[in-house]
């Protein structure tokens, strides 16, 4: 036990414990409907187009209305805020799996509950990197991070092998109805938990409030450009993973079973990476981290795209997973370790932004590339774009990890 604390810090703290446990549960079941979802709409219209559009109208929301979610999370307590989004979330994948499971579901219902799904994610997001902080303070704050990257990787590794089984034994419908009830595990959980967060007696318009924030980020030196990286990781280097129905299929000649191998190598390699950060975050600058996990994705991904044998791409996709959750979890925390309290909740709303609000850019450009170039031509295309952001990075790191060391503590 002595040795698990070590290792991982988060888990002294019983507010985290609880958190920690029902988030895992809930989002296997996400990672459940993802897999059944491209599916879906692969089954449905056939189309690699489509299967990119469906993924963008879960996040597209993100665009609109995840800044007022950040003014949400510096108003109101964090701990309703969750418990209102997962119980919705809910309700929706509940609606999902009935419509499919009675045959009444068709491409335009889909749309629409991936469009309501993103407004919750919207309000969620920010909450939830907000909310770390408060169950562990600061001084565990990457320990905190990383496993929360842990708790999303490793449902990425058990979600999609359960969701091959379920989808090809029960049904797609079957698939979401599992992820309505995994909500119960989070919302338990957040009953549980106590908090005695302390609201701000005043507050600016959210106008105002929003406006601030953005100023705040973008003329941080060092917050500036890990969110414009943020940005260009989840347009290039994340958004490979929408067309995997479409790889699986046109490529390996796979079904539903062989689509959720694909997607778990991915998480095993981003649990590993997970457990790496763990233990060497302390030893290696977050920069250089972040230059490692970006080459890393790089040229797993433009290995992967010459592989023509399922078995020998789950390689390449392990190292993908773990170089994306290097860069992504090392961004979050070096961000979360920079930011004023006072306006966390704003900047971590950008941050939401940058990540999963451009996840429709990712999707859009990807299911359109796979269209008509092929799907791992557009692979390749978005692993040479990452790889440029690297670069930079690594041609500029001296000045950057000047500014960095020059501003970590001088928001605390």
């Amino acid at each position: 036990m002595d040795k698990i604390l070590l290792a991982f810090p988060a888990f002294k703290y019983k507010n985290y414990r609880l958190y920690f446990t029902g988030q895992l549960v809930s989002l296997i079941g996400v990672w459940l409907q993802i897999v059944a979802l491209g599916w879906l709409v692969l089954k449905l219209t056939n189309s690699a187009l489509l299967v990119g559009i469906s993924s963008a109208l879960s996040t597209l929301p993100v665009l609109f209305f995840v800044l007022f979610g950040g003014v949400l999370v510096d108003r109101f307590h964090k701990k309703t805020v969750l418990f209102l989004t997962q119980a919705a979330a809910m309700i929706l994948a509940l609606t999902l799996g009935i419509l499919t499971i009675t045959n009444l579901i068709n491409i335009q219902l889909v749309f629409i509950l991936a469009f309501l799904t993103g407004i919750i994610n919207a309000l969620d997001s920010p909450t939830r990197q907000a909310f770390v902080i408060q169950l562990v303070g600061r001084e565990d704050l990457r320990s905190a991070v990383a496993l929360n990257s842990g708790t999303f990787n490793g449902a990425r590794i058990i979600g999609p092998a359960i969701a091959g089984f379920i989808i090809a034994g029960f049904g797609l419908g079957m698939a979401f109805i599992l992820n309505a009830l995994t909500f119960l595990a989070i919302i338990i959980a957040l009953i549980f938990i106590k908090s005695n967060e302390i609201l701000p007696l005043t507050h600016p318009h959210p106008i105002k409030a929003i406006k601030e924030g953005i100023v705040y980020s973008f003329t941080h030196p060092i917050i500036r450009i890990l969110l414009i990286l943020t940005a260009i990781t989840s347009i290039f280097g994340w958004s490979y993973s929408i067309i995997m129905p479409v790889i699986a299929q046109d490529v390996f000649q796979s079904g539903a079973k062989e689509l959720g191998y694909l997607y778990s190598a991915t998480g095993v390699g981003a649990l590993l990476g997970t457990i790496l950060l763990s233990t060497i975050s302390k030893k290696i600058q977050p920069l250089n981290l972040i230059i490692y996990g970006n080459f890393i994705v790089f040229v797993s991904l433009v290995v992967f795209s010459f592989m023509n044998n399922l078995l020998l791409s789950l390689i390449p996709l392990f190292f993908a997973g773990l170089g994306i959750i290097m860069q992504v979890s090392t961004i979050n925390s070096t961000i979360q370790e920079l930011v004023a309290n006072k306006i966390r909740g704003r900047v971590m709303s950008l941050y939401v932004l940058m990540f999963m609000g451009m996840f429709p850019v990712g999707s859009l450009q990807i299911g359109f590339l796979a269209e008509h170039l092929g799907a791992l031509n557009a692979v390749r295309i978005g692993a040479f774009i990452l790889l440029l952001s690297g670069l930079y990075i690594f041609i500029k790191r001296d000045k950057i990890q000047k500014e960095y060391e020059e501003n970590l503590n001088s928001n605390f």
